[in-house]
C-alpha cells in the first residue's frame, strides 16, 4: 500500500512539474524606427540615411521582457549626380567588428556590444522608465547616459535608441502571442537603392537617392516556429543636383506609420493600404519555420511583383511578399 501511495505521489509531482514547466503568458511584439539623414552632405557629396529600429517583447504590465536594437547606416557617393544602384549595405549589428568604432573613435566595446549592452539594460522596464532616462552632454557632442553600470558598456549617444525603443513599446500594431519563458527575438534590416536615379538619366537634371529598407522582426518558439511576427519599410528620398549638392531630404514615416496615407489604395488600386496587408501576412506566418516562409510559393503579377499563390493569403495581401519573406527569415538567423 505504502508503495502505491508513494508512486502516486511521485506521479502527482511529475504532473505539478509538468504543469509548472508548460506555464505561458501573453506578450505583444513592436517595433519602432527612428529615422534621420542629417549626415547627408553636400561638401563630401554623400548622400546618408540613418535608421535605428528595435524590437521589443512586453508583459500584460508593459514591461520590457527582451529588445533587439539595430542601426541602417545607407551611404552613397552622389559626386557628380551620380548613384550607384547595386550597392549593397549592411545593418552596424551585421558589421561587428569591421564597423570600427574600437578602431577609430577609442570606445572601449564596438557598437553592437553598446547596443546589446542598452538591449540588457531596457529589460524589465516600461516605456515610461526608458524615456525618463537622463542624460547628459559630452565632450564630442553626444547624449550619453548618466548610469554609471550603463556608462562602462554603453559610452555612444543612446537618444536614437531611446526614440526607437519607445516607439516599439507603443507600437499600435504590435502582434499578441502566448509562449512560455523559452523565446527569442529576432531582428533584422535590408537595404537596397535599385530605385535609385542618376542626375543624368533625371528629367529634371537632378539624382534622386532612395536607399529603401524593410524591417523585420520574429519571435520564435523553442522548436524554430514562429510565435509572432512585425515588419515595416522606410522609403526615404535624398535630391541631388548634377554638381552632387543635397539639395533636399524628405521622410514622412514609416509604412506602418504613415497608415492610410501611405495612399496605396488611392493611387495604386490596392484592397487594402500597406500596413493592413502587411499584418494579414504576420498573421499568416505565424506558426510556420523561417524555412517555409521562405519557401512560399509566389508567382509574378502584371506589374512585376512577386505574390502569393496563396488564396486565402491573397484574400487580404495581393502586393509583393519577397521582401517580407526575406527580411523575416533574416531576423529569425538573427534570433537570441
Amino acid at each position: 500500500m505504502k508503495k502505491v501511495i508513494v508512486a502516486v505521489l511521485a506521479l502527482c509531482m511529475v504532473l505539478s512539474l509538468a504543469a509548472c514547466g508548460s506555464k505561458t503568458a501573453e506578450y505583444k511584439l513592436g517595433m519602432g524606427v527612428s529615422l534621420n539623414m542629417d549626415s547627408s552632405s553636400s561638401e563630401d557629396h554623400l548622400a546618408q540615411v540613418d535608421a535605428t529600429v528595435a524590437s521589443v517583447v512586453l508583459d500584460k504590465d508593459g514591461k520590457i521582457v527582451s529588445c533587439r536594437i539595430d542601426c541602417v547606416q545607407d551611404k552613397m557617393d552622389v559626386t557628380d549626380g551620380t548613384v550607384d544602384t547595386a550597392k549593397t549595405f549592411l545593418t552596424k549589428a551585421e558589421l561587428k567588428e569591421d564597423y570600427n568604432m574600437v578602431k577609430y573613435s577609442g570606445c572601449t566595446y564596438e557598437w553592437y556590444q553598446q547596443a546589446q549592452a542598452f538591449e540588457a539594460y531596457c529589460v524589465g522596464k516600461t516605456a515610461a522608465d526608458i524615456s525618463g532616462m537622463e542624460l547628459v552632454l559630452n565632450e564630442e557632442g553626444h547624449n550619453v547616459t548618466t548610469d554609471e553600470a550603463l556608462y562602462a558598456t554603453c559610452s555612444i549617444s543612446i537618444e536614437d535608441f531611446i526614440d526607437a525603443v519607445v516607439k516599439a513599446c507603443s507600437d499600435d500594431g504590435a502582434a499578441t502571442f502566448t509562449a512560455g519563458e523559452n523565446f527569442t527575438l529576432g531582428l533584422a534590416a535590408i537595404s537596397d537603392a535599385s530605385e535609385s536615379v542618376a542626375a543624368a538619366d533625371a528629367e529634371d537634371g537632378n539624382a534622386t537617392v532612395k536607399m529603401y529598407s524593410e524591417f523585420g522582426a520574429v519571435v520564435l518558439d523553442e522548436n524554430g516556429k514562429i510565435l509572432a511576427a512585425v515588419t515595416d519599410a522606410t522609403q526615404p528620398k535624398i535630391t541631388v543636383s548634377a554638381e552632387g549638392e543635397i539639395m533636399d531630404t524628405v521622410f514622412n514615416g514609416t509604412k506602418r506609420e504613415l497608415k492610410d496615407g501611405y495612399n496605396m489604395v488611392a493611387y495604386g488600386n490596392a484592397i487594402a493600404e500597406w500596413y493592413v496587408q502587411a499584418k494579414a501576412f504576420t498573421d499568416y506566418v505565424a506558426g510556420k519555420t523561417p524555412a517555409e516562409v521562405l519557401a512560399m510559393e509566389t508567382t509574378v503579377n502584371e506589374e512585376g511583383n512577386a505574390i502569393t499563390t496563396d488564396e486565402t493569403l491573397l484574400a487580404s495581401c495581393t502586393m509583393s511578399i519577397a521582401g517580407m519573406q526575406n527580411v523575416l527569415a533574416l531576423a529569425a538567423q538573427y534570433a537570441r
